[in-house]
């Protein structure tokens, strides 16, 4: 494509992965899991250390990234379609993305972008589904959570065609989907909302990929090495006759095939960018919803340093890996450790697009674009509010960071912990009795923020 025909808005490419962790990528410390054509755009782009999720669990992030607001804000605070309580009572939440949240897509479409979803939705029944909430395009987004039936076709998916050879595998079919979305593009610049299902359970591959990392595990004698220890019981009550297990190194075959299937869509989607004449003038954003599956449902990986993971406060059910590439506006290379957050897309989306920001619908959302820019940025405080008990073991909860100081207040018993991030990474050190002034003003920070939000809190369970 020449010069004069370039959009002067630039595409925007958002991939968003279900339930990686932050350290399932070669280029964030993984040694197990192989991911180069991910890596690569790492090195064509930013990585950023210190980039979250807005809930440790799917659809109050999806929410998030599409609303600019905080789960808490738009009120869905739980993943669509959970039902849980045990010292605590269930907390009500929305069941689906309302129509008064004016879309990130909507937005886009709008200012001209042709815009498309392909993948996972999980934000509502049909009349919520992608095509109502500013996507022209919707290729397997409904109300699934996960593919019931698997990863290799026949899937049965609503809104999604079987592939007609049967054994296909679903992340390379929604890669083609994908892939005729950029070829297919006309004059205008697009919005593409890739969310793979992958690499939420069921944990399948292909089996020549898991034969591989099988043998690949022996070679690093990760086979002799203890993989698992025993958490205790889950304090829910529907899996109050189970165990937290919590895994301990990054060594399940299964797993990091599906960790190297995706790797390898991400880069035939890079290729097709390319090929296509489009890669220079698209803004490619590369993260995950929550943290890595830790500690239960066969908890295929490990998030160390990082605290326990998907469904918990602490940093391995927050901390998210985060890329974005954008040749001309972003240094090769760089690296950022400025905290950012889910709201914070849809203006930085925005401002990068050269469109005018809608503060009263971003309302929580802080647009990112000086720090791609090389230039600096005081995020101010990032807030969560999970007031459930979640399928992995994780207490209701919510938590502040300000710079390096995040406090979590846990609902059960009103304990407060306090953590200095820089030093402490892995959460293992409470400050909150060393530093009790720290620890008060933090702890007001949130419950004003609470307030504001309207956040609702869950009530003692009599039947305890």
């Amino acid at each position: 494509m020449t010069e004069e025909r370039l959009p002067e808005k630039p595409n925007v490419v958002f991939i968003l992965i279900d339930d990686m962790g932050w350290r399932d990528l070669s280029c964030y410390g993984s040694t197990f899991y192989e991911t180069p054509c991910i890596d690569r755009l790492a090195s064509e782009g930013m990585r950023f250390t210190d980039a979250y999720a807005a809930c440790p669990v799917c659809s109050p992030t999806r929410a998030s990234i599409l609303s600019g607001k905080y789960p808490a804000s738009v009120g869905i605070t739980d993943f669509i379609g959970a039902y849980s309580r045990g010292r605590l009572l269930n907390v009500p939440y929305i069941d689906h993305l309302p129509f008064e949240e004016v879309s990130l897509a909507t937005t886009l479409r709008g200012a001209g972008y042709r815009t498309g979803h392909v993948g996972k939705w999980h934000l509502g029944d049909p009349p919520y589904w992608p095509e109502n909430h500013g996507f022209d395009v919707n290729v397997g987004g409904c109300d699934w959570g996960h593919p019931h039936n698997g990863y290799f076709s026949p899937w049965d998916i609503p809104g999604l065609e079987n592939s007609p050879e049967e054994g296909t595998c679903l992340t390379d079919h929604l890669t083609d989907a994908a892939i005729r979305f950029v070829r297919d593009a006309d004059d205008r610049p697009f919005f593409l909302n890739l969310c793979y299902y992958a690499v939420h359970t069921p944990i399948q591959a292909k089996p020549e990929k898991v034969d591989r990392f099988r043998e690949k595990a022996v070679e690093m004698g990760l086979d002799k090495v203890k993989t698992f220890e025993d958490g205790g019981p889950f304090p829910c009550e529907h899996k109050r006759d189970q165990r937290i297990t919590r895994r301990l190194v990054q060594s399940d075959p299964d797993y990091a095939a599906m960790i190297e299937c995706l790797d390898e869509n991400i880069g035939r989607l890079l290729a097709a960018l390319d090929e296509a004449g489009r890669a220079d003038d698209t803004i490619v954003i590369f993260t995950s919803d929550n943290g890595g599956l830790a500690t239960s449902e066969g908890s295929p990986t490990c998030n160390s340093p990082l605290s326990e993971g998907k469904g918990w406060m602490y940093e391995g059910g927050t901390r998210e890996p985060l890329i974005i590439r954008w040749p001309g506006t972003v240094d090769p290379a760089s690296r950022c450790e400025t905290p950012v957050t889910s709201p914070d897309f849809y203006p930085t989306i925005l401002e990068a697009a050269g469109l005018p920001l809608m503060p009263e619908q971003h309302t929580d959302g802080v647009s990112f674009l000086p720090l791609l820019e090389g230039k600096r940025l005081d995020r101010g405080p990032i807030f969560w509010h999970y007031p459930h008990y979640g399928n992995q073991g994780g207490t209701p909860a919510s938590a502040v960071r300000l710079d390096d100081w995040k406090l979590i207040e846990f609902f059960e018993d009103g304990r407060l912990e306090l953590y200095n991030l820089r030093d402490d990474i892995g959460e293992e050190r409470n400050l909150a009795a060393n530093e009790p002034v720290r620890a008060s003003r933090l702890d007001a920070l949130l419950r004003d923020w609470r307030e504001r939000v309207e956040a609702k809190i869950p009530r003692p369970n009599p039947e305890w």
